[in-house]
């Protein structure tokens, strides 16, 4: 009988949970979502209106109980349990975005009363204590990048590349436009072979690599990445460039000496709103009189940003912990409060990241259609496909965004006849004939 009693008990609460998730989707307009249900039956949100007409299949009722408890955690977390699928995930998530300001389920910026997403708060326990001090910094990043240089081979260009590229054309090749992206970085920076660059955050050593080979600058490069260190050092020294090229494990709090140009490419995300003025007192103190900095930065809406800082969200609880994207507010507070630098330029490059992601997800999978050689579970792939398409429609969809920054200070006489060709038609790509991007990696 108490068997009987819990099943009509399990039965009445999957109803309540799927009921209570249709109401939260119904008042949705744009577009249309069409949900094709466990037991066949179809719901479809939206109107058409606005494009963004996508298909999901909900493979089982617990995707119903994760949102109800989790909210946009718990549709993410659904995803990669299996629990729904679409041909189109990229799509489903731009839909979620379309209609963002109808859909406090799943989207945690809006802050109206809600009856789901009970167990947020205790994401944003776990958060606070995956921050970015000296210790969980280095620990955050072995979480992410430490994930082995194979793996990250898999689906990157040959230039081991994780940042936004920079497209010329809609037909250049990825490896091509990682190159105009480093191009782009150093014409910013006006380098010359008299320059002595700091890079803070050297990834798999491309930027380094790229610029000394091109350049014939000396660069300092740090990282607190054992894995992307061994792997830069060891490329550094396959193309000759060791005795321009210096690479150490160090956290950026540590520098020390001066510099006549900076750069970190998309690396501020890592920083931490508690430490975003410690990070450019480093720079400045860092930097020569007249020198410039460049960043490439992912950033939030101003707007948006408390919520940002507050709330964790899937991408920082299971792909980058301690991770937070800055907005520009809190950018220019930053360095305002820290010294004298000037912000001298900004591009916006957002739509460039969404095709990166996508050809990061194409190559990724096209890897995995020949051979599983790494042996990834099912659960971690449908995990990395949803990172990547999430990502992908929240460029597209301009939730966030990713901007190149040039930041010097007053009476650079250097810069101060200097006008930034925007439309990049005097940009050009000519690598030294000695990298060797392209041949076969380790």
């Amino acid at each position: 009988m108490s068997g009987l009693k819990n099943n009509t008990h399990a039965k009445l609460l999957d109803r309540f949970y799927q009921r209570m998730i249709h109401l939260l989707f119904k008042p949705m307009r744009l577009g249309q979502l069409t949900m094709m249900l466990p037991d066949g039956s179809v719901r479809k949100y939206g109107t058409g209106q606005g494009g963004h007409c996508v298909l999901m299949h909900v493979h089982h009722k617990n995707f119903f109980k994760k949102c109800f408890w989790s909210g946009p955690m718990g549709f993410s977390e659904a995803y990669v349990d299996g629990d729904w699928s679409s041909d189109d995930v990229t799509g489903v998530v731009a839909w979620m975005l379309l209609n963002v300001d109808h859909l406090s389920v799943l989207v945690s910026d809006k802050k109206k009363w809600s009856p789901v997403n009970y167990l947020q708060v205790v994401n944003n326990i776990m958060g606070f204590f995956r921050r970015n001090t000296l210790k969980g910094s280095q620990q955050n990043i072995y979480e992410h990048y430490d994930l082995g240089n194979r793996f990250f081979k898999m689906f990157l260009d040959p230039t081991m590349t994780y940042s936004s590229a920079f497209f010329e054309h809609k037909n250049q090749s990825l490896q091509d436009a990682q190159l105009m992206k480093y191009e782009k970085l150093c014409q910013s920076l006006r380098l010359n072979s008299d320059d002595h660059v700091l890079e803070i955050g050297s990834g798999w050593g491309g930027f380094a690599i790229y610029a000394a080979g091109k350049y014939g600058c000396r660069i300092k490069t740090i990282t607190i990445s054992q894995e992307q260190y061994a792997f830069a050092k060891q490329r550094i020294a396959d193309e000759g460039l060791s005795d321009l090229i210096e690479i150490e494990i160090l956290d950026y709090r540590k520098l020390e000496g001066q510099y006549d140009k900076i750069v970190s490419i998309e690396m501020i995300e890592a920083v931490g709103d508690q430490f975003l003025p410690v990070y450019f007192e480093k720079i400045q103190r860092c930097l020569k009189k007249d020198g410039l900095v460049a960043l490439q930065m992912i950033l939030s809406p101003d707007h948006r940003y408390k919520y940002f800082k507050k709330d964790i969200d899937w991408i920082q609880k299971y792909i980058f912990p301690g991770s937070l994207l800055p907005c520009m507010t809190a950018i220019q507070n930053a360095v305002n409060s820290t010294g004298d630098l000037i912000l001298y330029h900004y591009e916006d490059i957002t739509p460039h990241y969404a095709k990166t992601l996508r050809l990061w997800r194409d190559r990724f999978n096209r890897e995995l259609s020949f051979e599983n050689k790494l042996n990834l579970s099912q659960g971690f792939i449908r995990k990395w496909n949803y990172y990547l398409s999430y990502c992908e429609a929240a460029f597209t969809m301009r939730n966030i965004s990713v901007a190149q920054a040039v930041f010097t200070r007053a009476n650079n006489q250097m810069i101060d006849r200097h006008i930034y060709n925007t439309n990049n038609r005097d940009i050009k790509v000519e690598p030294s004939p000695q990298l060797r991007f392209s041949k076969p990696m380790k």
